[in-house]
């Protein structure tokens, strides 16, 4: 080692270093100080904010009131009742103990219709009162298995209720009212509160208003259900819904969950109701909870938005008046075996706006309402439909304008029977008789042609699925076979068929091949009225604000007319059709003559058609029968309403006497009476 180096001065590096370390550990502590600082006096305020943000907690109240529904002229459909109603709210901390016995102190002040209470609820209700008994229901080894992660507690607990036995379900009437109660307190979500029971009495709800200290959770308060000023009239269309106790529907529950609602609100379940429930649903009230027994009125609910239909009550009631009588008589008839019911539709064709639109069956003599099955039941139509068979013919080129065809029986080989028109022969006739007097014969020759063929005695037939396709665009277009788009959660599109047989093309340009829904007619004959605009029909009419009194709110939107599509045609071929129409209506023979009051200078198409049904509810089509039909509209020249009527089944070939009931006639003629008469066409 060398001499000259200087010896270290161990005890003076670490002192520097030491205070070095002092130095850095004191800058240090005043940087926290000064964010300690900063934090609790500075920014004080800003934290506090956002504490009581992070903390804040806020519940909903139950459903407000929903909108009112009037009809065209403002007249109130369906309003809402006040309600006395008990509810209750889990509170934080509350036992399954404890809410047992304050169910079982307010059930003898409250009258509680237990016949629903389930086998799973009265389980439920027995593991929650004796879990140690429960626990004794499960093996040592079950319960490892959750120690182990095998099994989750859920699963366990799943397993004691399952082995509860039976004769320790036999609970007493008043028990049994208990385990209801309690059912009722846990349904839907545990923040949720729940209404106990609506429309309760005086009595009832005093004794919880004066106690509600005592009985934790349950309260009061107004509810409300809908009522109908004009009783049953239209009210299967204007719809349900669903109850304080049902809530969401189960086939529901996502879809409204994810729109923010509760599962036990209450909802449209069904027609006008459900369609429109983004606008009918009223804001619910929010509340601050202040403590587990307070809460703070935060927003105050409203009312849902009120909704104005197309419907003119006046003239709905006249329809369901009208059809009803005339069923009940035409059941009386002759020959009535299978008939049951009849419909009507009548809408302003130029719009969309449906007016009025009814349905009604008889059952064992009573009458009911049968309306939802113009939207779901095809029917077979008939000779209605031959205004659109007739523009195939035009727009192909297999006839002209004023082209004259002799009416007679069409043989085809390997068809049995002629086919031939409802008279056996009409005579050589030009294309406006063809539909005045329904001529089948007309159709047929031009069905062939369109085939690329010619007519002859005997011919062969060959299939050309070309030929079904053009006259399948041409009814589709005129909404035929497809669905019309009506402003309700449930439509048919008809019945289709997949049959290749040649001849069925035949059947098919005469209305015996598919099916279609009246409210497809009605669209149909709209159709041919708006000169080939296919305006999508409708019910609602104008959506308006909520108000604070019986008056009807602000304008919120109106509803506009949507075309859907034109039918591709000459507008000189269309007019031939409706020039049809009109001789149907009017001139001398016209198979349509007497339906409408020439007055309203009518214009439309009648049709019969051979229809089968199964009789015997075995699956199996067992019996033919004659389904009636008429479209028309008026004034021809400047159309203000269309109108469908129908009656399946109204007679049936084959039986003791060839009587065929009149009842679609009478019914066309007292409807259309009773339009003109209130809107003085």
């Amino acid at each position: 080692m060398s001499k000259n180096k200087k010896k270290i001065n161990y005890d003076k590096v670490i002192s520097a270093r030491f205070t070095l370390f002092l130095v850095v550990m004191l800058f240090l502590f005043c940087i926290v100080l000064i964010k300690v600082f900063k934090v609790m006096i500075i920014d004080k305020k800003t934290y506090t904010e956002d504490l009581s943000i992070l903390t804040y907690s806020t519940v909903s109240g139950t459903s407000s009131p929903r909108g009112r529904i009037y009809d065209r002229n403002y007249n109130i459909l369906v309003d809402n009742k006040s309600l006395k109603t008990i509810t209750y709210r889990k509170q934080k901390g509350i036992t399954n103990l404890e809410m047992i016995k304050v169910a079982s102190e307010l059930v003898p002040h409250i009258d509680l219709n237990y016949q629903k209470l389930t086998d799973r609820a009265k389980r439920e209700y027995y593991f929650a009162k004796n879990k140690n008994l429960c626990d004794k229901l499960v093996t040592k080894g079950e319960k490892e298995k959750v120690k182990q992660m095998k099994m989750t507690q859920n699963e366990l607990d799943e397993l004691k209720i399952s082995r509860i036995k039976e004769e320790n379900l036999n609970f007493s009437p008043e028990e049994q009212k208990v385990a209801y109660l309690y059912y009722l307190m846990n349904k839907g979500y545990t923040y949720e509160e729940k209404i106990i029971k609506s429309n309760v009495s005086d009595k009832e709800y005093a004794y919880v208003s004066e106690n509600n200290e005592e009985l934790t959770g349950f309260n009061t308060k107004i509810d409300w259900e809908r009522v109908y000023p004009y009783g049953d009239v239209f009210k299967t269309i204007l719809g349900k819904v669903s109850t304080s106790t049902q809530g969401i529907p189960a086939e529901d529950k996502d879809y409204y969950l994810a729109k923010g609602y509760n599962l036990n609100d209450r909802v449209g379940i069904s027609y006008l109701e459900k369609q429109y429930e983004e606008y009918l649903h009223g804001e619910k009230d929010v509340y601050e909870i202040v403590n587990s027994h307070e809460t703070k009125l935060l927003k105050e609910g409203s009312r849902g938005k009120d909704i104005v239909l197309t419907i003119d009550i006046n003239l709905q009631s006249e329809v369901e008046r009208i059809l009803s009588e005339q069923v009940a008589m035409a059941k009386g008839e002759a020959n009535t075996d299978y008939y049951d019911h009849s419909g009507v539709i009548i809408q302003d064709p130029k719009t969309g706006e449906i007016l009025a639109m009814a349905s009604k069956r008889i059952v064992n003599g009573s009458i009911i309402d049968n309306t939802t099955s113009l939207l779901i039941s095809p029917i077979t139509p008939g000779s209605v439909v031959k205004g659109a068979s007739m523009l195939v013919g035009y727009n192909t080129g297999a006839i002209h304008i004023g082209e004259y065809m002799r009416d007679e029986c069409v043989k085809i080989a390997g068809i049995e029977k002629a086919k031939c028109s409802s008279v056996d022969n009409l005579g050589t006739i030009n294309d406006i008789t063809a539909l005045a007097k329904s001529s089948n014969v007309y159709q047929f020759k031009t069905a062939i042609r369109v085939n690329g063929q010619e007519y002859y005695y005997n011919m062969p037939l060959i299939f050309k699925q070309s030929s079904f396709d053009t006259y399948r665009n041409m009814y589709h277009s005129f909404g035929l076979g497809v669905k019309t788009g009506i402003d309700l959660p449930v439509e048919s599109n008809g019945y289709t068929s997949k049959d290749k047989a040649a001849g069925n093309l035949l059947d098919f340009v005469m209305g015996q091949y598919e099916t279609y829904t009246p409210i497809q007619l009605s669209q149909y004959i709209s159709t041919i009225a708006n000169s080939g605009e296919r305006v999508e029909p409708h019910l609602l009419k104008e959506v308006h604000k909520s108000s604070d009194n019986d008056e009807i709110g602000a304008l919120d939107f109106k509803v506009e007319r949507k075309v859907l599509n034109k039918v591709d045609t000459k507008p000189e071929y269309m007019n031939r059709v409706k020039e049809g129409f009109i001789a149907v209506l009017n001139s001398p023979g016209g198979y349509g003559v007497g339906y409408m009051n020439p007055a309203m200078r009518p214009a439309g198409k009648t049709g019969t058609s051979q229809s089968f049904i199964d009789t015997n509810n075995d699956g199996k089509i067992d019996t033919e029968t004659i389904t009636s039909s008429f479209l028309g509209y008026a004034p021809y020249d400047n159309p203000k309403m269309s109108i469908m009527v129908t009656s399946p089944d109204s007679s049936h070939p084959n039986s003791s006497t060839n009587y065929a009931s009149l009842v679609t006639y009478h019914i066309t003629q007292a409807i259309t009476a009773k339009y003109s008469e209130m809107y003085g066409y």
